[in-house]
């Protein structure tokens, strides 16, 4: 399939990368310039990329972000032809989703949002889920391209339900990171072993995915990101208006918003959110590490 890919950062570079692997007509275009794709095409402007693509897949910052490529100067919008379907692997306001869906239908443009999980590892290796939110039939035409980047596709309803459900994940996320990042520092004070703790959580109900995944890491102290705090910080952001716009209370993300405000004004933004830790390390005078560190 011939598809315009449209950012490339963190997760879609190595997106874009695996569509040309598996043999699709990959465009790319990065709004910083210098980033390319081995086997893709490089375009000037999303507006270049766009042009005679069946398929437009985005993967940039944030809500604003998707409005500047789509509707912007050199967006988009400006080469949008029938029967093309955009794909925004984003993760951004379900509302805002729903605008750019209606405002790209008039020119008889399909929308699917298909935020992932399954960080920079996932992207490497092909391995991401997608959250997905719009009509059965177009994700039907998109199967083949999500096998060549992920392994799991999960409909959630109509366009839209893709973000909520992918907010709704990174909740869970903040918290369950928080939690095991509050109990080792804990343990830490009180004298208890990272190394010799985490065998216990792992053998116990509190184990979970995320602790799996990050548990290396804050034992080598290696931070590096493989999910920026600053992008953590903005989908709680979006979790907590989406809230506020269905008039539902969040009060335990409302606490971790703040951790990760302060995380971000030590200068951590652009490490890995696990890096939330060490502001708990700080204010306990304490540091969780392993042997390995």
């Amino acid at each position: 399939m011939r598809i315009a890919f449209l950012g490339l950062g963190i997760m879609g570079r190595p997106m874009a990368s695996n569509l040309a692997k598996a043999g699709h007509e990959v465009t790319v275009w990065n709004r910083s310039a210098g980033k390319d794709v081995e086997g893709a095409k490089t375009a000037t402007s999303p507006a270049d990329a766009a042009r005679g693509a069946e398929i437009i897949w985005l993967c940039v910052a944030d809500t604003k972000a998707v409005e500047n490529v789509l509707f912007g100067p050199q967006g988009v919008h400006e080469s949008l032809a029938d029967g093309q379907i955009i794909v925004d692997s984003s993760t951004i306001s379900p509302t805002a989703t729903r605008r750019f869906a209606e405002r790209v239908s008039a020119k008889g443009v399909q929308y699917v949002d298909a935020p992932v999980t399954g960080s920079k590892a996932g992207a490497e290796n092909g391995t991401l889920i997608f959250i997905v939110g719009g009509e059965e039939s177009i994700i039907d035409k998109l199967k083949p391209l999500f096998a060549a980047t992920g392994k799991k596709i999960f409909r959630m309803g109509e366009t839209g339900k893709g973000e909520a459900a992918k907010l709704a994940m990174n909740l869970q996320i903040a918290l369950i990171y928080e939690g095991f990042a509050e109990a080792l520092t804990l343990a830490a004070k009180l004298g208890v072993n990272a190394e010799t703790m985490l065998p216990l959580i792992e053998a116990s109900m509190v184990r979970s995915g995320v602790v799996d995944y990050k548990a290396p890491f804050v034992l080598k102290r290696d931070f590096s990101a493989n999910f920026p705090l600053r992008l953590m910080r903005k989908d709680i952001r979006l979790a907590l208006e989406a809230a506020k716009e269905a008039r539902v209370k969040l009060p335990a993300l409302e606490t971790v918003e703040e951790i990760y405000e302060m995380a971000t004004e030590d200068g951590h933004e652009n490490l890995d959110y696990a890096a939330t830790i060490t502001l708990l390390e700080k204010w306990a005078g304490i540091e969780v590490k392993g042997t390995a560190a």
